[in-house]
């Protein structure tokens, strides 16, 4: 028996809001589009070079979409925990293949928003989500409620 791991983990920046689309079967998909930024010493020159990767985050889940909609603003800083897909498709007028590779939330996965969308760090947020949309802990919430501040000693 065959046994493999598809695991992706990122931590990167909105590149744009959230687009939801509703398919012919009545379900609806999120697409994302997440930077996430690197550098390294040119040899040559012994500059820093600055370099920005995209993913395409993709999700079926209900629940999870929710989410999305209400929260994933361009620009946000979030922690993505999917898997790899390529998709192989045709596209009208041409002979060879299109692939595009895309990173699926599936249930198991988990997107996690790490700042407010003031900007201000946001390590235990209401805004995060695991398996298809739940909340990950309610203590943000209810510090928020309960007019604390951030500043937690402990």
């Amino acid at each position: 028996m065959a046994f493999g791991l598809n695991r992706v983990e990122l931590i990167g920046r909105l590149g744009n809001d959230v687009s939801i689309n509703n398919l012919t079967s009545g379900g609806r998909v999120a697409n994302l589009s997440v930077a996430t930024d690197e550098s390294y010493l040119n040899k040559q020159t012994g500059e820093r070079v600055d370099k920005t990767e995209w993913h395409r985050i993709v999700t079926f889940q209900e629940g999870l979409i929710d989410m999305l909609e209400k929260h994933a603003t361009k620009g946000r800083l979030v922690y993505i925990d999917g898997k790899l897909q390529t998709r192989r498709w045709k596209k009208d007028g041409e002979d060879s293949d299109r692939y595009s590779t895309e990173i699926l939330l599936v249930p198991g996965g988990r997107v996690q928003f790490l700042e407010r969308p003031n900007g201000a760090a946001a390590a235990n947020s209401d805004q995060s989500a695991q398996d298809g949309g739940a909340p990950n802990n309610g203590a943000a919430s209810v510090a928020e409620a309960a007019g604390m501040d951030d500043d937690i000693p402990f």
